[in-house]
């Protein structure tokens, strides 16, 4: 979509009346913050965005790092931004969810104090394991491995709070397992561990961890999604194996400060969307693992509101603290 067709197609897509309060945005450039470091996920997908919005918008769009805290510190900095459409975000399930369940003192509301705006992207979560140190096929045979007397079994995980980490607590829950977590500052670091045979098991996003699976480096045995995914068609998914309500994504949130006008947010959300859904962003998406949400306001405040439910059962049934 060419920048006129695109903002030929915005006020369409606001309420009666609302597109003229608001349709002299953009004006000036837009900055979408990222509350990690540059090659996250986020930050790639926000990049990707971001490039297509720019070209059809016909205004700059760039995306800022602002890391720390598990994504405390850009959140806060939206926060503190004006509701008027240039200072936005783009944030993994941690900023958006997680952080809540987790961390009792957080420094900031993601319900109250962001503007939600759209579900962008999730990934399923792979369970694998490195054959060398773990000698199993599939699910029983992990088990069995991790059952046995006097097993000292460990996982890796991007961080504390991260999707990989509470996944894996849930499948502890889920099957009575024993297993050590070891966090790292990044999904490289982790997977190199488990590469390296320093931990047994994992999960990991499925794009990220595809590359090693084709080489044969380690092996599935579970993916998270609610069907088998067509990258991975002959691993089962974690209903298949007989685990109740293991349907895990990790997912990518769009928003910005707090009281953005409803008509912005329609056209920020419009502008978002078909940046989303550009060719060749889909295209790059897709090769990553990701599957493409774009999902309404609305419908993005009620998911995020039950995955806190959600994580927050999964953190006091486990008694998780991070530091």
């Amino acid at each position: 979509m060419n920048r006129r067709n695109l903002l030929q197609a915005l006020p369409l897509m606001l309420p009666a009346g609302a597109a003229f309060a608001q349709a002299d945005w953009p004006t000036r450039g837009v900055s979408i913050i990222v509350p990690f470091a540059p090659g996250s996920s986020s930050d790639i997908i926000a990049r990707a965005m971001a490039n297509a919005m720019q070209g059809a918008l016909g205004r700059p769009v760039t995306v800022e790092n602002r890391p720390g805290a598990t994504g405390e510190v850009g959140a806060r900095q939206v926060i503190r931004a004006a509701p008027d459409g240039y200072t936005l975000m783009h944030a993994p399930i941690s900023t958006w969810a997680i952080n809540v369940a987790l961390r009792p003192n957080l420094a900031y509301d993601p319900v109250t104090q962001l503007t939600r705006i759209m579900q962008t992207v999730r990934t399923p979560n792979v369970l694998v394991i490195n054959s060398a140190a773990l000698p199993a096929t599939d699910l029983p045979g992990v088990l069995a491995w991790l059952r046995a007397p006097g097993r000292n079994a460990s996982y890796s995980t991007s961080g504390a709070g991260s999707s990989d980490h509470l996944t894996m607590e849930m499948f502890r829950q889920a099957t009575g397992t024993e297993i050590t977590h070891i966090p790292f500052s990044g999904g490289a670091p982790a997977t190199t561990a488990l590469l390296q045979g320093t931990v047994q098991l994992s999960f990991q996003n499925l794009g990220s961890i595809m590359p090693h699976i084709a080489e044969g480096r380690v092996r599935p045995i579970l993916i998270t999604s609610e069907a088998r995914s067509p990258l991975l068609p002959q691993v089962p998914t974690g209903a298949e194996l007989g685990l109740s309500d293991f349907v895990v994504y990790s997912w990518q949130g769009f928003g910005g400060p707090p009281a953005m006008a409803p008509a912005l947010v329609e056209r920020v959300h419009a502008a978002a969307v078909a940046g989303l859904r550009a060719p060749v962003v889909a295209a790059r998406l897709g090769e990553l693992g990701f599957d493409i949400v774009a999902s309404t306001p609305a419908a993005f405040a009620a998911f995020q509101e039950g995955e806190i439910a959600r994580w927050q059962r999964v953190v006091r049934t486990g008694r998780i603290t991070v530091d």
